[in-house]
C-alpha cells in the first residue's frame, strides 16, 4: 500500500476537485483493485475461518488463579487504588472488565453489521466486494455470539452503553458517511484488537478466554484490511462535504468509544467506590499510555488517509486516544 504526508496530500485533494477521481488518486496514490482485495479475502476466509460453538471447550471449569484479563490492561491497574486492592479482588475486576469489553464488542458488531448492509446495498450483488461484505457480516455474527456464551460463562452481567450513547449511536450510524462508516469500524476493531493480541498468548490467562481472543484476532485481521482499503479509496473518491463530515463523525465516535470502553458499573460490582475508581483511572498514566498505545496504528492510519483534520483531530484528543 503505497502513503504518502498527509497534510501534503490531503490539501492536494481538496485542491485538485474538478479534476476528477484520476486526479485524486494520483494526489493520494494508486489504490488496490477492489475485487482482487475481496478475492483475496474470501480465499483467506475459506481457509481460517471458526465456528466458537466447537472450536472452544465452552464445558471446561475456569482454572484457579488465572487471570480473565492481562492485569496490565485492566482500567485501574498501577493506580493508588489498585495497589490497595486484594490480588483476588484485582482478578475478580478483571472478569467484570471482560465482561464489559465482550458487551462493549458486541454493541460495535451489531452498529458494523448494520453500516455494512447500507454499504453494500446499492452495489452489485454478484461482486467479490459485496460477497466478502457477507461474509464478514457472518463473521460477526459467530463473534456476536461467543461474546454473549463468554459473558454468561463468566458469570458477570452484561455491562450496555450508557442510554444516551446507545441512543447517540442510533444517529452516528444513520448519518454516517461511507467513509464514515469504515473509519468507526475501525476505531471499533482495532484498539480491542491491538488489547486482544496481548491477550492470547499470555499464560496467565484462561484458556477459554485466549481461545476466543484467538478466533477474533484471526478473523478481525480481514475486517481490518477490508475496511482499511474501502476507506483509502472513499477519503480519495468522496466528494470534498463527505470527506469533511467523516472527520467531525469519527472524531464524535472516538469520544463516544473513550467513555464507553469500560462500564463504571464494574468498579460497583467489585466492590470499590465508583467516583474514585472513575477518577483513578482516567487520571492514570499508565491507562492513558495503554489506550494510546492501543489505537496509534490506526491514528497513524486515519492521519495518512486525511481523517484527522480539523475539528475532528481535536476531537481525536479530547478522547485520550490521540497523544
Amino acid at each position: 500500500m503505497t502513503t504518502t504526508g498527509t497534510s501534503t496530500t490531503t490539501d492536494a485533494t481538496d485542491a485538485i476537485g474538478a479534476s476528477g477521481v484520476q486526479g485524486l488518486r494520483d494526489a493520494l496514490g494508486p489504490l488496490r483493485d477492489r475485487e482482487q482485495v475481496a478475492l483475496r479475502l474470501l480465499e483467506s476466509s475459506a481457509k481460517h475461518s471458526f465456528d466458537p460453538d466447537r472450536e472452544l471447550d465452552w464445558d471446561s471449569p475456569w482454572e484457579d488463579g488465572k487471570w480473565f484479563w492481562p492485569p496490565e490492561l485492566v482500567s485501574l491497574y498501577d493506580t493508588p487504588l489498585w495497589r490497595r486492592m486484594p490480588d483476588e479482588q484485582r482478578q475478580e475486576l478483571a472478569r467484570h472488565e471482560l465482561a464489559s469489553l465482550c458487551s462493549l464488542g458486541i454493541w460495535f458488531e451489531v452498529i458494523l453489521m448494520q453500516l455494512l448492509v447500507r454499504h453494500v446495498y446499492d452495489k452489485p450483488v454478484t461482486s467479490q466486494h459485496v460477497r466478502y461484505a457477507l461474509t464478514e457480516i457472518a463473521d460477526e455474527c459467530r463473534h456476536s455470539m461467543m461474546f454473549a456464551r463468554l459473558i454468561e460463562k463468566t458469570g458477570a452481567p452484561a455491562y450496555p452503553v450508557p442510554r444516551f450513547h446507545h441512543n447517540l449511536a442510533r444517529v452516528l450510524k444513520t448519518v454516517s458517511t461511507t467513509p464514515g462508516s469504515f473509519a468507526a469500524t475501525l476505531l471499533g476493531e482495532e484498539i480491542l484488537d491491538w488489547m486482544q493480541r496481548l491477550a492470547f498468548p499470555d499464560e496467565r490467562v484462561q484458556p477459554l478466554v485466549r481461545g476466543a481472543t484467538r478466533i477474533h484476532v484471526v478473523e478481525e485481521a480481514r475486517h481490518v484490511r477490508y475496511a482499511r482499503e474501502e476507506l483509502r479509496r472513499q477519503m480519495v473518491t468522496a466528494p470534498r462535504w463527505e470527506r469533511e463530515l467523516t472527520r467531525l463523525s469519527c472524531g464524535e465516535a472516538a469520544c463516544v468509544f473513550s467513555v464507553c470502553f469500560i462500564s463504571p458499573k464494574v468498579y460497583e460490582s467489585v466492590g470499590l467506590d465508583r467516583r474514585e475508581a472513575v477518577a483513578q483511572a482516567r487520571a492514570s498514566a499508565h491507562r492513558r499510555a495503554v489506550m494510546q498505545t492501543g489505537a496509534r496504528r490506526l491514528t497513524d492510519f486515519l492521519d495518512d488517509v486525511g481523517v484527522l483534520r480539523g475539528p475532528g483531530r481535536r476531537l481525536w484528543r479530547n478522547s485520550g486516544l490521540l497523544a
